[in-house]
């Protein structure tokens, strides 16, 4: 009998990074064995990423390739998941599946992450790290699935659905699971992480934080994506108390413009924003602020552009993850506003940043 063999391609965020890992445990429990090589795999699992325009395309372009192969191997099986396939699959439209399934073709099976997982989180095993991840070192524990804040330009809400909580129990056994195998570095992973709620003695993301904590003292544990609505002073407490807890803090801003800010749907103004981030550094000594912005959102002019450089240097970011906005189907900002500043514009706006934060650094005078 045949061995199978797997192969599976990430895009995109640690979330789907960690849903990679839970599917290929799934796959060896089910008999499957990792290839050496992609063009090995009997079965290709594709998880994708749609947070960009550019994003989606690498995902056509990889199925592009495989499809020519696959007529040398008509038994190869291709799966397309993650993010892209959520979009098509939980979509109310049935265009957004039939326009899927014309851009990769009736050979690529398109499928739901939670479908490929035994179990919703597979808390009942370890973990199985993969070639292409970029944070082998680190234990990957999704605490929550999902969005529900609608930012008016992403996608995410549509493709993942609405948030769901894994209980406080199953988190910390997890947890406990990782640092038995070795592991001391532990990344908790939402797309609204310190949104997460719980129920009984633990109701909040800063209580859970400060078990996992104390549970691990000799790990480092970190957190992505926070969101500064939900940055609560108690969550600055316990990050305070803690050392075992990461000094780097990722607060995603967008823009240093408050128009903007209202026509994405966050819901805080830059003074807020600002009065935040002041009340952590001074909390938390040697803290590290990282952050994600879009350049060239509808409406963003010259002076507003401005006001999110002028943002930058106030806060002296140790890192920003730039995007070039780039309007996603079925999001409110697609609707209601037309892409109106130029790809050279929102090109230059990218490198003013990239070279002010990322690699320059912060002009300090």
């Amino acid at each position: 009998m045949k061995l199978k063999r797997y192969w599976i391609k990430t895009f995109g965020c640690q979330m789907n990074q960690a849903d990679s890992e839970r599917i290929a445990l799934t796959l060896e429990k089910q008999g499957y064995q990792r290839a050496a090589s992609i063009d090995q795999a009997d079965l290709i699992v594709i998880n994708s990423c749609i947070v960009r325009q550019s994003a989606e395309n690498r995902v056509y372009g990889l199925i592009r390739n495989l499809s020519a192969q696959m007529s040398k191997c008509p038994n190869v099986q291709i799966v397309l998941t993650g993010c892209l396939a959520g979009w098509a699959l939980r979509g109310q439209k049935k265009t957004n599946l039939e326009r899927l399934r014309k851009r990769v073709g009736p050979q690529v099976t398109i499928k739901l992450t939670e479908d490929l997982i035994e179990t919703k989180f597979l808390a009942d095993l370890g973990c199985l790290q993969l070639e292409d991840d970029a944070q082998a070192d680190w234990a990957k524990i999704p605490i929550s699935q999902g969005c529900n804040q609608l930012c008016s330009y992403c996608i995410v809400p549509y493709a993942r659905g609405p948030e769901v909580y894994r209980p406080a129990a199953e988190i910390l056994t997890e947890v406990n699971r990782f640092l038995s195998q070795g592991y001391r570095q532990i990344l908790l992973l939402g797309q609204t992480v310190n949104s997460w709620k719980g129920k009984g003695k633990v109701k909040t993301f800063a209580q859970l934080l400060a078990l996992v904590a104390q549970l691990a003292p000799q790990a480092t544990i970190n957190f992505v994506s926070a969101n500064p609505w939900d940055f609560s002073d108690q969550l600055i407490e316990v990050i305070a108390k803690h050392p075992n807890i990461s000094r780097t803090i990722h607060l995603p801003v967008q823009s240093g413009d408050n128009e903007i800010l209202r026509r994405m749907r966050r819901p805080y103004t830059v003074e807020e924003y600002l009065a935040l981030v002041k009340k952590i550094k001074q909390s938390i000594p040697g803290v590290k602020i990282t952050t994600d912005i879009i350049v060239g959102f509808p409406g963003e002019d010259k002076a507003a552009f401005e006001r999110t450089v002028k943002l930058c240097r106030q806060v002296n970011f140790a890192r920003a993850f730039i995007g070039k906005y780039s309007p996603r189907p079925g999001t409110i900002a697609a609707q209601l506003y037309p892409d109106e500043v130029p790809p050279q514009e929102k090109k230059r706006r990218w490198w003013i940043l990239e070279n002010l934060i990322n690699r320059k650094g912060v002009d300090k005078n």
